[in-house]
């Protein structure tokens, strides 16, 4: 390898901050990868040679527009909206648009390179992609949020399609605001076709794509746990959020016979010593989805319950294993040792790099089961990528059919992560066997396709 294409991580890592600067949400999630791939592409000319992890590192094209809509008092408003579209080796770009006023540019092309590795992971031929604006559905009518949803989509439009760039919903972008999206979609092309997920079912959605992500995040920690001879039946699980993906993780672990503790949103958490069954589950999605509820409400309706306020997060309190599945950054290192101090043995992610890099390293220096976002939160993306297959092909499959092959992607990205995540002692690094699979199958596509 000619001396000028050898540097060092450290060297890459700073060569990433220069090109990004302030944009430390990407550089986290980059160095993150770094970590692991620079070990495994050491002795592997051909990687060098082609910059691959470079390459992957930059987007494709980041398109950033202007959204202007107009508010039920006749003021004009302005937003931003992006559409980062990061790799499409193995298949159109696949990610969500999230709209929430923490979205930057920094933030979606994290998601983008997070979502290149995750989609690899499913098997399923799709590239990595996000998209967005700073926009704030809360508080906002239904008309405001149409209007603003719609002209979003006029300019989003001429940058996707179904063989090229498949958005799905994210934070702030649910059913509803699909909805709208697509409607808008097919009055400006004149075309109905597969190039938006999350659909509703009566026009091309598909079944149990709602509760994916939360229950993938849990059939991913049932197997971490079988590779140990333990299951989920009896374990406390404390989890962060209370939206889409903490609700049907909650769900998932009280079927498995777990007794989940904590739900949060961004004013705190709650934590019922008693449990939370699938009644009170039941409930807090109807207060979350149809009442736009907080859930501090949760501890005046069950009284078995405590409201801790103030932005806290459930990290101290004790449990066998814990879910973050409320947003990125949620989790500090701090908490992480606090998590071990007070008995955690397992961590599935269900939110996109929930936990900060000092985090990560605590998890992994204590060889705990530590299940990174890229890998146990696929889920939801799986579903997606059966989606797209089934408007392709103009028909739907039975519930059943894709429950059992969300569990089979799930075991698949598990199988995959002990193939390179296994050490000599029989420990299995999830994160490390996530960042390599994903970036292997990735770069051989890239290698094939020459310098493009």
């Amino acid at each position: 390898m000619p001396a000028s294409d050898h540097v060092d991580l450290n060297g890459f890592i700073e060569g990433v901050k220069r090109r990004n600067p302030g944009q430390s949400e990407f550089v986290q999630a980059v160095t993150e990868v770094a970590e692991d791939i620079f070990d495994f592409i050491g002795d592997k000319v051909q990687y060098h040679e082609a910059q691959i992890l470079r390459r992957i590192a930059e987007p494709d094209r980041v398109v950033s527009f202007r959204v202007c809509w107009q508010d039920d008092n006749g003021n004009i408003r302005v937003q931003r909206g992006w559409r980062v579209q990061n790799n499409n080796s193995i298949g159109p770009y696949k990610g969500g648009i999230r709209f929430h006023p923490s979205v930057t540019e920094s933030v979606l092309k994290f998601l983008a390179f997070e979502q290149t590795f995750k989609n690899a992971l499913t098997g399923l031929p799709m590239g990595g992609g996000k998209g967005g604006a700073n926009f704030n559905p809360k508080g906002k009518s239904v008309n405001e949020i149409m209007r603003f949803c719609q002209s979003f989509m006029t300019e989003l439009y001429r940058h996707i399609g179904a063989d090229i760039d498949v958005p799905a919903g994210d934070i702030g972008v649910g059913g509803r605001e699909i909805g709208f999206m697509f409607g808008q979609y097919k009055r400006i092309t004149n075309n109905f076709t597969g190039v938006l997920t999350g659909k509703g079912l009566e026009w091309g959605g598909s079944l149990i794509r709602t509760e994916a992500t939360g229950y993938g995040a849990v059939y991913f920690l049932q197997n971490m746990l079988k590779s140990r001879g333990q299951d989920v039946a009896g374990k406390v699980a404390v989890i962060s959020g209370s939206g889409n993906v903490a609700t049907h993780a909650a769900e998932k672990i009280v079927a498995l016979g777990g007794k989940v503790v904590t739900l949060s949103d961004s004013e705190g958490f709650v934590h019922d010593p008693d449990g939370i069954t699938q009644d009170k589950i039941d409930w807090v999605k109807t207060h979350k989805t149809h009442r736009r509820g907080r859930i501090s409400d949760y501890a005046t309706e069950f009284k078995s319950a405590t409201f801790h306020g103030g932005g806290a997060r459930p990290w101290g309190v004790p449990c066998d294993v814990a879910l973050p599945c409320a947003t990125q950054n949620e989790l500090n290192g701090e908490e992480a040792r606090t998590l071990l101090k007070n008995g955690c043995t397992a961590v599935a992610e269900g939110a996109n790099m929930p936990t900060d890099l000092d985090g990560v390293h605590v998890f992994k220096a204590a060889r705990i089961l530590y299940a990174p976002g890229k890998a146990s939160n696929a889920g939801g993306v799986a579903v997606s990528g059966l989606e797209m297959s089934q408007n392709s092909a103009r028909m739907s499959w039975k519930e059943e059919e894709l429950q059992t092959m969300l569990k089979d992607i799930m075991s698949g990205i598990h199988d995959r992560c002990l193939e390179y995540g296994r050490s000599a002692d029989g420990h299995v690094d999830y994160v490390k066997g996530a960042n390599i699979a994903g970036f292997k199958k990735v770069a051989d596509a890239m290698l094939a396709f020459g310098v493009v």
